[in-house]
């Protein structure tokens, strides 16, 4: 039988459980107010036998996953990522279940477009491919409400909020895009340190059709100054990029916008990079920002120096446009220099090559860009000392062909 053809009347219309339940949550979910969405889940939860329900959202400093408050949802401690079954799941992007004395644990992704908020987690008596099925549909609509909701409320952002959070580093969370993106044919992963503190530090990416369009950028100094030209910068960027321009012509986009607006001794690096997502085909300029390194094979096989010409503001020259051909499952990594510049007084600077072994020892086993991304920025930080005086901001990109 061939579902949803007219064959010898008309096609049933009538409503499934699962349809009710997913229908009931979606009919309303225009009108409900931020703090009803974990209430409504809850109460979904509920009819299929689902008890102590916990929307499990990522902390700032990609640690902890963070229990939403909420009529209905369990409370409960900050459940730390590393060493956890949330954060587990979290972590590969796959349901994990774990038996319990009432019967099974259940923890799900909460995916939207490829990121990822955090982790929706219920006790059943037991679990079957229903089960599965009617958990990861409501984890998906679920996740997409939050996201739609995001946009209109503190909630949310106050239950990842860890730790105070500077006015700086305000600016620059609400001017990033989603930390990860997961497509079929690319995938990106962003970390920001100081997570509380970042002020300088930015990106930025967009896909349009086959191309991806990514921005690193380190505006100097720190505080309100940084984060200020840090806005303008990516303001910029996103105006040239949208008027589809070429690579070297946003630069010289984005050098006049903080030229103008900013004192002379005022600058930003920044590399800006097009990936065309078919081909595999990189190009990139590169305005006095280290170089990306190429990762082949969980290794790092090359740096991507390039003609470089002066940071942002400076009114550099038109720049040269580089490129380079992609392998399937090559990565990217582009980093800002708090990354490698960190010592301690009179110490030498955690460097490039320290960099490269801690790349090469983390990438090995076959796992998504996000968790790549956040263990290589936390192992960093951990071999730098717990050190970050500076802005470290890394982005990892991977085609996968």
């Amino acid at each position: 039988m061939t579902v949803g053809r007219y064959e010898d009347g008309d096609p049933d219309r009538s409503e499934s459980f699962g349809e009710m339940l997913l229908g009931g949550l979606l009919d309303h979910a225009h009108a409900l107010p931020p703090d009803r969405v974990g209430p409504a889940l809850a109460d979904v939860l509920a009819l299929i036998g689902g008890r102590d329900p916990q929307i499990l959202l990522q902390d700032y400093g990609q640690r902890n996953l963070v229990p939403l408050a909420g009529d209905g949802l369990a409370d409960g401690d900050p459940v730390p990522i590393d060493g956890s079954a949330a954060g587990r799941c979290f972590l590969t992007s796959r349901p994990v279940e774990v038996p319990v004395v009432e019967g099974v644990r259940v923890h799900v992704p909460l995916l939207d477009g490829g990121d990822q908020a955090g982790v929706l987690a219920v006790t059943l008596d037991a679990v079957d491919d229903d089960a599965h099925r009617l958990l990861r549909r409501l984890a998906a609509l679920g996740s997409d409400i939050i996201r739609t909701k995001n946009g209109y409320t503190d909630l949310f952002f106050r239950t990842r909020r860890g730790e105070a959070m500077s006015v700086a580093a305000e600016i620059q969370w609400s001017l990033l895009p989603p930390l990860a993106m997961t497509m079929p044919r690319v995938a990106v992963a962003g970390v920001l340190e100081p997570a509380y503190d970042v002020a300088g530090d930015s990106f930025d990416y967009a896909l349009n059709g086959d191309v991806l369009h990514l921005a690193v950028i380190d505006a100097m100094g720190h505080g309100l100054d940084a984060a200020t030209m840090a806005t303008v910068t990516i303001g910029a960027y996103r105006h040239a990029r949208r008027t589809s321009v070429e690579l070297s012509e946003i630069y010289l986009f984005m050098d006049r916008a903080v030229a103008e607006q900013f004192a002379p001794d005022h600058f930003v690096t920044a590399q800006m990079l097009r990936l065309d997502t078919g081909t595999g085909r990189l190009q990139w300029v590169n305005a006095g920002h280290p170089a990306p390194m190429l990762i082949r094979h969980h290794r790092v096989v090359r740096r991507l120096d390039s003609p470089t010409t002066l940071p942002v503001g400076f009114g550099g020259d038109q720049p040269q446009v580089s490129e380079v051909a992609l392998d399937p499952g090559d990565r990217i990594l582009c980093f800002t220099d708090g990354l490698i510049e960190e010592h301690e007084s009179g110490q030498e600077e955690f460097g490039e090559d320290q960099l490269i072994n801690w790349v090469n020892q983390m990438d090995r086993a076959d796992r998504e860009v996000h968790a790549v991304a956040r263990d290589l920025s936390h192992t960093l930080k951990r071999a730098r000392g717990e050190a970050t005086s500076d802005d470290a901001t890394l982005l990892l990109v991977e085609w996968r062909g």
